[in-house]
Parts: C-alpha cells; structure tokens; sequence
C-alpha cells in the first residue's frame, strides 16, 4: 500500500523529539512490511494545512496513519477530516500516546482504525493487512479498534509487543531535525533539547518496571523492559553522524540506567570509538551510583535527567518507593555529576497531589541551589479524561494550565494561579551542556 505516516500540523505546547520520533519508526517498520511510505512532520516544520491538503491529494495514499499526543488534538480531528475528504477511499488510521490513554474518544473522529494498546508498529500494520484483505467485517485485531457499517469493534485481545530485534530504526534522512533544533534554541522553554546543537535521538528501550502512577510508560510500553542490543545502538549512532551534522546523542528511554551492565557495556563501546560522541539520558536517582556516572562521564555524558518530582515529605507515599527521600538522594547525585563534569536535569511536578505551592517553591529552588537544572512540568491527571469529553476539553491536558480549576481550589485550597506561578515565572539558569558539545565539524577527534 501506498502510505502517509503523518503528525499534523500544529503548534506545540512542548517539544520532545522523541515524542515525535514514532512518526519515522512506524514508516520504517511498515516498509519492512512492504508497503511505500512517506513520514511526514507537518507540525515541526510549521506547514500550513494547504500544504497538508496539497500532498494528500497529490501522494494518493491508499492508507494515513495520523499519530496522535497530548498536545495535537485539534490537529487530529482536522487532519482526518481533510484525509476523507481528499482520500475518501484511503484506509485512516490514528497511533500514539492518548489514543492508548482515552480509546474511545478518538471514535467521534472519521476514522476506520484506532490502535489503542501494544507497539505502534505492530498495531499500525495489523489494520494495514485488514484494509488489504478487503476489511473482513468478521475479523477482529488485536490492540485495535475496527470502523464497522454498524459501529465500532472492540480489539480481539490487547495488542503485541515487540522484542527489541524487530524494532525498525528510523531514518534520519526523512527526520526535520534542523526544526527540531529551532524549536530547542530557547532554553528558557525547559524543552528537552540542547540549544543551539543538532540531537541525533535513539529509541533504545521500551518499558518501565518502577510503576510511577502518573506515567504512561508502563501501561503502553509493559513492565518489563526491552532493549536494544549496544552493538546495534552504537552502529546506528556512528552511521547517522556519517549522513547529517549531528553534534550529540539523545537516548531515548524511560529508565537509561535500569540495565547497569548493558550501560557499562556502552560506555566501554563509545569510549573505544574513534569520534566522541557526547550524549545525554533520562533515569531514576534510584538507579545511578557515583562509579556508574564516572563511567558516563568517560563515555561523553554530558546531561542526565531525573525525575526528582518533590522534596514534600507529604506527597512521599504517592511516589513508588524508589523516588522517596528524594532530597537526600538529590544533593548525593548532584554532587557527583558535579564532580565528573556532568549537568544534572531534575524533572519537577508542580501540583502533584499532597504538594503546595510553597513544597515546589522549595524543591525548585533547593535543586538549583545544588547547581542542577530545574525542568517543572504541570501534574496532569491523565486517568481523569474519558470518551465524552469535548475536543476544548481534551486539549485542556496540555500540562501548561489546569484542566479543572476548580477541582485545584477544592483539594489544595489555593488559586491555580499560585501553582501556575511557579510554572511560568521565568528562570535565570542558563545550560552549560551547549558549551560542552564540540559544533559539527570541530573536536570530534581524541
């Protein structure tokens, strides 16, 4: 089949790369199936929906795969309706993190496939056969709803999973990582980008056994983790750094350190290649020891981020046990990632239940007193949302305002606006991991 794997235009509350990395992995896996793919970012690059129009109605696609987020609802809805309305006959099909968070509202949308648990890839493709057979009104798939003349069919049972080996890597010839570096050049944003360097992403692993209540990992990606071989890994990253001007690695998983030896194994690896690449993670505080972060630090790490999400002793035992004493934790890893060269990125939840707006003032300033990076994020209670919301009311999770005032005023006792203070008032840090990564071209030899 001829095929559109597409994010929709939009403009973003925040910007993750890796968020929009599914679009590239999915056509990579669905060309392993056989099928012609286009990927298509329609959001980073800032086209315009006439652009949009233009290329559906010129692609001819037999089947548009709209990836769906938090922050693009809107563009969904009205991706689909110009994908009927120019491919009337085209097989429409939405994947992607809220779909598999609120299923059945994206059935108010003119669609004929929603994939609502299981990889991506692996739903994606199982409805692309369907259309290929024919659309079987019998046949039911796995982690996928089915458009029906008279109605929607459940899936058959939840969706696959992937191991590690069948993952498709995308391909950063199709990926607009120059918009992507324009949309981290504003540090002050607190996106996840390094400003003014070219990131090169790598999905390595899927999954998250540490049960974080207002993380959507485990549900979609398992508790058991899957990874990506290092042999693998490295030879991607030294093929991309052949083909465009990367500067630095991004590694694209929920808990980096969760497997301690296959870390170690790639930082034997990267410290032994002759161009160093400088890269940064995401991990746990439970999960890093100083041998381990001076290992990192050998290998090229120049950031780790961690989710430290409140110094509040009262909101502790809303936390998985590995995130408690959370403070005393802080300043032990601070103090090594300051001693190996190594910028500490501390995740901050502000309004996560059982906080006030003085706990997070504390927290936030009590991390950058240690010389850490403070990246605030709004609680969002995500399991709140359900099928008969209103479009205005989806996009209301957008993490950057409360969905429900309201509901803030009656369980805190304390205006919004306190939280929302804390939150947008500006910071004066500025990241010196820009500093610490060679441009393109210069220092990349030992």
């Amino acid at each position: 089949m001829r095929v559109l794997v597409l994010w929709p235009p939009h403009v973003p509350s925040y910007f993750n790369a890796g968020h929009h990395l599914p679009v590239f992995s999915v056509a990579a896996y669905l060309r392993t199936e056989g099928h012609q793919v286009d990927a298509l970012d329609a959001g980073a690059l800032n086209q315009t929906w006439k652009e949009l129009a233009d290329r559906l109605h010129q692609g001819r696609y037999q089947a548009v795969v709209i990836v769906n987020e938090y922050d693009v609802v809107e563009g969904v809805r009205r991706a689909a309706d110009y994908a009927r309305a120019l491919l009337p006959d085209a097989l429409l099909v939405t994947v992607g993190r809220l779909s598999y968070q609120n299923p059945g509202w994206f059935r108010s949308l003119d669609l004929d496939a929603v994939v609502v648990s299981g990889d991506y890839e692996a739903g994606t493709a199982a409805a692309l056969r369907w259309a290929q057979a024919g659309r079987p009104e019998t046949e039911r798939l796995p982690g996928v709803y089915l458009r029906r003349p008279g109605g929607w069919q459940q899936p058959s049972a939840p969706g696959h999973w992937l191991p590690a080996e069948q993952w498709a890597l995308p391909d950063v010839s199709e990926i607009p990582y120059a918009a992507y570096e324009n949309l981290y050049r504003t540090d002050e944003n607190k996106f996840c980008g390094i400003p003014e360097r070219r990131e090169l992403v790598v999905p390595i692993a899927r999954g998250c056994p540490v049960g974080c209540s207002f993380c959507d990992v485990p549900p979609m990606q398992g508790l058991r983790e899957r990874r990506l071989t290092v042999e693998r890994t490295v030879d991607y990253i030294r093929d991309s750094f052949t083909r465009q001007p990367f500067e630095y690695v991004a590694f694209y998983a929920p808990t980096f350190t969760l497997n301690r030896s296959w870390v170690r194994d790639l930082c034997t690896a990267l410290a032994a290649e002759p161009r160093r690449y400088p890269w940064k993670c995401a991990t746990t505080l439970h999960h890093l020891d100083e041998e381990l972060v001076e290992a990192m630090s050998a290998a090229g790490c120049i950031r780790i981020s961690v989710g430290v999400e409140t110094f509040e002793e009262n909101a502790e035992a809303g936390l998985p046990r590995v995130k408690r004493q959370a403070e005393q934790r802080t300043e032990e890893v601070a103090r090594w990632c300051r001693t190996h060269g190594i910028e500490l990125n501390c995740f901050v939840i502000v309004g996560l239940p059982g906080t006030t707006p003085e706990g997070a003032r504390h927290t936030m300033t009590a991390v950058k007193a240690l010389g850490a990076r403070v990246r605030p994020t709004l609680y969002t209670p995500y399991e709140q949302m359900h099928a008969d919301m209103t479009e205005r009311q989806l996009s209301s999770y957008n993490r950057q305002t409360f969905a429900d005032p309201d509901e803030v005023r009656a369980t805190t006792g304390r205006e919004p606006a306190e939280f929302l203070a804390l939150l947008h008032g500006g910071d004066d840090y500025q990241t010196p991991a820009t500093g610490r990564i060679p441009t393109a071209g210069a220092g990349q030899s030992r």
